[in-house]
């Protein structure tokens, strides 16, 4: 069977402009670039052609899960488009939707509590209570400004969508306060020294440090992990995943069922308890 071979003569940095262009987020861009440069360290001077990226596939399946590997597949295939190399585009993994989170990375409400204390009054225990009250993801923390903190609400565009998040009250009251104690008065509540928005990595890396004076696993501190606990709260109490999905700014409800799983340790309860109905 002959092959077809294709030249990489597109600068990587093309295609980032690309993505700019689509209006893709930056952390999304950071992404697509990264792995795609990867491949293209891979290839080195080689040809490109479906059998060398069927070869990559088969050394990131050996290194990394399943929906590691997927991630890193679809920022490929996002680059092959882009090179007019759609024919070297590779299929996804087929991955069975888990039933159950991981028990090592569910962060429980008492878990959360203990980050809120050993944070104390500073930045970070407000930047843990602000995603963990909101749903906000850690890239969207920029919208909660002054003025939507006075208003009551931040109007939040990702992905090309917007939604309207609430901010309530006793968050409201805190994040007032902060402001006024940092002379804040206008823009982003959470800013770094220079004054430009808090990113993923400062917050990331404040958290980290958090674990052990709050006597939580490394593994279950992180902050998209807030956003989960956010998600199991609100559904435990309202039961409307529909609802979730809006705030959260799922397109589908499938992704917000991810964020709603439970332990396998709750459904055997359940199960548990159906049995002893059955049985009397």
């Amino acid at each position: 069977m002959e092959i077809t071979q294709y030249t990489v003569n597109v600068p990587v940095t093309e295609f980032k402009n690309y993505l700019w262009s689509e209006e893709k987020s930056p952390a999304t861009v950071e992404k697509y670039v990264r792995d795609a440069s990867a491949f293209c360290e891979y290839l080195k001077d080689r040809p490109l052609c479906k059998e060398e990226v069927i070869a990559y596939k088969r050394n990131l399946i050996q290194r990394y899960a399943a929906a590691s590997v997927n991630s890193m597949l679809v920022s490929l295939n996002c680059y092959l488009r882009f090179i007019k190399a759609e024919g070297c585009c590779v299929k996804l993994l087929k991955i069975q939707r888990q039933m159950f989170c991981q028990e090592d990375k569910l962060l429980t409400n008492a878990e959360y509590k203990r980050l809120v204390k050993a944070a104390d009054s500073t930045r970070l225990s407000l930047v843990i209570q602000t995603i963990c009250g909101t749903g906000i993801r850690v890239s969207e923390l920029k919208y909660i400004t002054v003025e939507s903190v006075k208003a009551g609400k931040a109007s939040v565009d990702c992905k090309n969508k917007t939604r309207v998040i609430f901010i309530p009250s006793r968050l409201k009251k805190l994040l007032k306060g902060y402001a006024g104690r940092t002379g804040i008065k206008t823009g982003p509540v959470f800013i770094t020294k220079s004054g430009k928005p808090l990113n993923r990595s400062n917050i990331w890396r404040e958290m980290k440090a958090l674990c052990s004076r709050a006597g939580v696993p490394a593994s279950k501190v992180f902050p998209h992990n807030l956003r989960h606990l956010f998600a199991r709260t609100f559904y435990s109490l309202e039961k409307d995943i529909v609802r979730l999905a809006d705030l959260l700014g799922h397109s589908t409800v499938n992704t917000t069922r991810i964020y709603t799983a439970e332990t396998g340790e709750n459904h055997l309860s359940r199960l548990e308890r159906v049995q002893k109905m059955l049985a009397t």
